[in-house]
């Protein structure tokens, strides 16, 4: 395991945080009510969303990615010049809330820092749709972009995202991509952020206590179950639902990010220690972060976006050379 370094006074601002966060409530997914309200504040704050976006120079683009025949919105954003690679994006929301514009911040950066086009996926959410639903989303925008559906971005490198319940998205993405090898080779890395990995839950997960921050400790193993509530344990912890039980041959080299303070930290951890065995992996724990620390104003906000920045950066050089050398 690698760690960015922390002095102290970043990590006494994420203390501060986390001080603020244990009188707020937690999220639980088995709540029918608050996916709803997020849904409608959410709408309210993006509006506007595409003007601001332009303003930074950032075009945008409202295309249906069409594979295994279902059709799914994606939001392409693209650098002012020519793009060097693309990442596929996979928004959070514990499966049952957000949308591509969710990630408009964080996705403006990686175009600018890294010149890149994003490509972020309008999944279903439950529960009105299932989890399969969700994934069978995801790997149909993922086929689409990796068959050339962008046209002229066809060839470039391309990149896989996820954070949280998106990162749970994106490496079953991968792992079904193995059944098309040629596709999946074209993925030159994997960026997965603090994801969720074993549906029957970890040790730490079913050990979770009301101290747990941004989610629900005790009702998180409850939560896990219920996106696939007729399977029995074994069968929640099957691949590629579970891909901590996957076969993780063939899989991109892989930025995995996890949070000290997360229940869901062991799901990083140990899906990291297989993954290395295929590829490299670039691991990294957050001391003292809470689940989701992206989302929240501390440094964290800025410094762990600025590695996956960096490592995207030597990726693409990487894939370029090897390209070159090739030619």
């Amino acid at each position: 395991m690698t760690n960015i370094e922390l002095d102290d006074l970043v990590l006494d601002q994420v203390r501060r945080l986390n001080r603020m966060l244990a009188w707020l409530p937690r999220l639980k997914v088995a709540n029918r009510f608050a996916p709803l309200l997020v849904r409608a504040v959410l709408r309210v704050s993006q509006i506007g969303a595409d003007a601001r976006l332009a303003r930074r120079g950032v075009r945008i683009a409202h295309l249906a990615a069409e594979a295994d025949g279902l059709r799914v919105p994606v939001r392409v954003l693209r650098p002012a010049g020519p793009a060097r690679a693309v990442v596929l994006d996979i928004h959070g929301g514990g499966w049952v809330f957000g949308n591509p514009r969710l990630d408009d911040p964080h996705n403006a950066a990686l175009v600018d820092a890294c010149q890149v086009a994003v490509v972020a996926v309008d999944y279903r959410l439950l529960p009105r749709a299932t989890l399969q639903d969700a994934m069978d989303d995801c790997l149909a925008a993922a086929r689409w972009l990796l068959e050339g559906g962008l046209g002229e971005l066809a060839g470039l490198p391309v990149f896989v995202l996820g954070e949280s319940a998106g990162a749970h998205l994106a490496a079953t993405v991968l792992l079904r991509l193995r059944a098309h090898p040629g596709l999946l080779a074209r993925v030159a890395g994997a960026v997965l952020y603090y994801g969720v990995y074993d549906l029957g839950g970890t040790p730490r997960v079913h050990a979770a206590g009301p101290e747990t921050l941004v989610l629900d400790g005790p009702g998180l193993a409850a939560d896990l179950r219920m996106l696939l509530p007729a399977s029995s344990e074994r069968e929640r912890r099957a691949a590629p639902h579970s891909p901590l039980y996957g076969e993780l041959s063939g899989l991109p080299p892989a930025l995995l990010v996890g949070a000290q303070r997360d229940p869901l930290c062991d799901d990083t951890r140990l899906l990291a220690a297989r993954w290395a065995e295929v590829a490299e992996v670039e691991l990294h724990v957050l001391p003292e972060a809470p689940h989701g620390f992206l989302r929240f104003p501390t440094p964290l906000a800025h410094i762990v976006p600025a590695r996956t920045h960096a490592w995207i950066g030597e990726r693409i050089a990487a894939t370029t050379g090897r390209k070159a050398l090739s030619a």
